[in-house]
Formats: structure tokens, C-alpha cells, sequence
């Protein structure tokens, strides 16, 4: 039997051409200038069985030109810190913020020796959030996915037995997004997509609202969805900080900047969407659209009897736009994951409610450290049937990734 997550699971191995750590693997393609030759001619050996982990942050260099502005992702706002964090400084501090951005510039140093210590396979990496969705202007949004996408995807083929991507999209418009959608599953080789819920625009510009916010639940999306159902890649819908004009004093979440970031506000923006979608009717015209949100599903599933019952009520299933009510489309459309919600009660009443099969485990890596999901995972009790599934059998079938099941 699999014991997933069970510390030192995994052996430390150095690379055969430069003896650089690398973990479980022959050689680590590092590309060390003095043995390039050596990493390329050389064949990788998959790490043992253990954890699948999808909900993974990375940024590219070219990202620490956006990810400044985000610093506040560091910080929810509130007045009083803790006095120690997992990297030895206050959250929100400059430490704090330069310590979160080098791991998240790491992908095969600190990350993949994590990995090995406490026991995690494989991961899906993605840019951190808010990618592309952060930036107003189409033009430079397509740039800063592109850049993302293709650098990702050069981190990957150092180390394919052990990691994978979800590719970043602008969504100001449905062309560009499966333009490189198709470009990124089709020529580089990402499992999915990866979207920080609303894409930041401009009032007035297509697509948008009042506020200048883009959502997707719209007709002017269709056609992204048509591509992301022909592409057959699950979307990944993640949360983000609030827009500028949001954080303004005066405002819902400037006069309240305690409740910002992942505690609070992150789910209520993107449960809020999510339900969008759900009843837009966007599943019934693709329905073989599959989407993935984390932390439990951003509540939803706990609140899924109450949206139910009002709006199946005949009042409200006499207008709607969608064929179903919310409970059909998150077990018929949408999975949901652990990252950064590591509650056992809550894992086990999201499986009731939308089935085994739905359920995968994530890290939110490095926002939340491995070692702490795995020991969290290690104590988790279900049957051993389903914690397999959710560790790691679900992430392969949903994902198509290219591990043994």
C-alpha cells in the first residue's frame, strides 16, 4: 500500500554529469556549461509514487517587472503581523516579500529537494497570480502570457519527469485567449490553462463592465470555451487581488484591507464568478468543459444545498439562463483541490457532497509549504482507495499526465 506524503519517502541522487543535486533522477539538465553535452544525451527516472500537487507557483523573470505592484498579495493589510513566519520574517515585510519571490523564481533547487524530502511526485506549475489578468492593456497581457508560457515551458523540459504547466492567457478577448491556449497545449506541451479570475481592463473596452472588469460568463467568451472544450485541457480558475481602483479608500476592500488576500476576500471574488459561470448556461453549450478551482472550492460546496434551493425555487428556474442548478455542474464540470485549505473535516463533506472523483490534492506552493501539506496529508484519514485518488489517480485522469496510475 502507498503511503503518500510519509517524510523521506524519496532518495537524493546527484546528477551523473555535473554532481549536482537533483533528486530522484539520472541527471538534472541543469545545462552546466562545462557538461551540456552530458544533460542532454542523458534520460530521466520518475520519482517514486507519492503526491500529485497542481495549484504550484512560479515566476519568470520577466514577471518581476508586474509582480511589485501585487507585493500586497504578501500582505492582507492588517495592522499586526505575527511575530515569525515560515521564512523567519513578518508576512508583508520586505524579507518576506523578496524571500516569497526567489521561491518563486525556483523551480529545481529548493522546490524539487522539498519535493523529495517530503514526498511529493509530481507538480503543476503555473505563474503566479495575477499573470496577465493584472495588466489592462491587451497588447502587453498577451506579452507578459507569452513570456510566461515560453519560459515555463524551458523549466519543464529540464525535469519532465517531475513537473508539468498550466499556461497563463490574456482574457481580454476571446481571440487571444485560445490563440494562445492552442499554442501553449498544442506546441508546448501544458496539461491545462490556468486563469486569475477576472481579467483587469478598462470601461468602455469590449468585454468589459462598469468597473472595467472582464468576466468570462458572457457570449463574447464562447468561443474560448469552444477552444477549451476541443483542446480537451481542464482550466484552472484562481483567485487575485483586488484591482487598483478597488483598494481606493472609500471602497468595499480599501476601508477593509484586514479581510484582503487568501483569508477572506479571494474566495468571496472568485465564488462569485464561479457561480457565473455555473449559471450562465456556459456548461450547457460545452459541456465537456472542466474546470478546477482550489482551496475546497472556494466555499462553494458547503453552500451548495442553500444556492440549490432557491434557485430551483419556480420563480427563479422560470429565467435563468442555465439547464441546471449548481450541484449538477460540480459534478458534472468542476473539481475542486486542497491547496492551502488543509481541513480533514472539510475535505471529507466535499467528497459527499460532489463524489471522490472530483477531489485532488493541491500545496499552493510557495504560499503554503510543503512540508505542512505533506505532514497534513500524511494524518489524513480516509480509505485507502480515495486517498489515492485524491492524492494523485484524479490529477492523472484529469490532467492526461504522463505518469503510471
Amino acid at each position: 500500500m502507498l503511503v503518500f506524503g510519509h517524510p523521506q519517502v524519496f532518495k537524493t541522487f546527484n546528477c551523473a554529469a555535473c554532481f549536482h543535486p537533483r533528486g530522484y533522477i539520472i541527471a538534472c539538465r541543469s545545462l552546466c556549461r562545462s557538461s551540456q553535452t552530458a544533460h542532454r544525451n542523458m534520460t530521466f527516472q520518475k520519482a517514486p509514487k507519492g503526491t500529485i500537487a497542481i495549484e504550484e507557483a512560479v515566476l519568470d523573470p520577466a514577471g518581476l517587472s508586474w509582480i511589485s505592484a501585487s507585493a500586497p498579495l504578501f500582505n492582507p493589510g492588517h495592522r499586526q503581523t505575527p511575530p515569525h513566519s515560515p521564512s523567519g520574517s513578518p508576512p508583508g515585510s520586505p524579507t518576506r516579500h523578496s524571500h516569497l519571490t526567489s521561491l518563486l523564481q525556483d523551480v529545481h533547487t529548493t522546490r524539487l529537494h522539498q519535493m523529495d524530502t517530503h514526498g511529493v511526485e509530481y507538480m503543476l506549475l503555473s505563474l503566479t497570480s495575477p499573470g496577465p489578468q493584472g495588466e489592462s492593456d491587451p497588447a502587453k497581457a498577451a506579452i507578459i502570457a507569452r513570456e510566461a508560457n515560453n519560459w515555463l515551458s524551458e523549466q519543464v523540459k529540464l525535469n519532465p519527469a517531475r513537473f508539468g504547466g498550466l499556461a497563463s492567457v490574456s482574457m481580454h478577448n476571446s481571440a487571444d485567449a485560445s490563440a494562445e491556449a492552442v499554442r501553449a497545449v498544442k506546441e508546448l506541451g501544458f496539461f491545462g490553462l490556468i486563469i486569475n479570475d477576472y481579467q483587469d481592463s478598462s470601461p468602455g473596452a469590449p468585454n468589459a463592465d462598469k468597473e472595467g472588469k472582464i468576466y468570462y460568463d458572457g457570449e463574447g467568451f464562447h468561443e474560448f470555451w469552444k477552444t477549451v472544450e476541443e483542446l480537451d485541457v481542464p482550466v484552472y480558475l484562481h483567485p487575485r487581488y483586488p484591482a487598483a481602483l478597488d483598494l481606493e479608500p472609500g471602497t468595499k476592500w480599501g476601508d477593509r484591507k484586514q479581510i484582503l488576500g487568501a483569508a477572506v476576500q479571494f474566495h468571496l471574488d472568485l465564488s462569485t464568478h464561479v457561480y457565473a459561470l455555473c449559471s450562465s448556461g456556459v456548461f450547457d453549450l460545452f459541456p465537456r468543459v472542466k474546470v478546477v478551482i482550489g482551496h475546497l472550492g472556494e466555499g462553494i460546496p458547503f453552500n451548495l444545498w442553500r444556492a440549490d434551493h432557491w434557485y430551483n425555487k419556480p420563480v427563479k428556474k422560470a429565467t435563468r439562463p442555465s439547464k441546471e442548478d449548481y450541484t449538477y455542474y460540480f459534478t458534472h464540470n468542476i473539481s475542486i483541490t486542497t491547496s492551502g485549505n488543509f481541513n480533514e473535516p472539510g475535505l471529507k463533506f466535499c467528497i459527499d457532497q460532489i463524489g471522490v472523483e472530483r477531489c485532488l490534492f493541491s500545496i499552493d506552493y510557495p504560499y503554503d509549504t510543503i512540508a505542512e501539506a505533506q505532514y497534513w496529508w500524511h494524518g489524513v484519514d480516509l480509505p485507502a482507495d480515495q486517498k489515492e485518488l485524491v492524492a494523485r489517480g484524479n490529477a492523472i485522469r484529469l490532467f492526461k499526465l504522463p505518469l503510471d496510475p
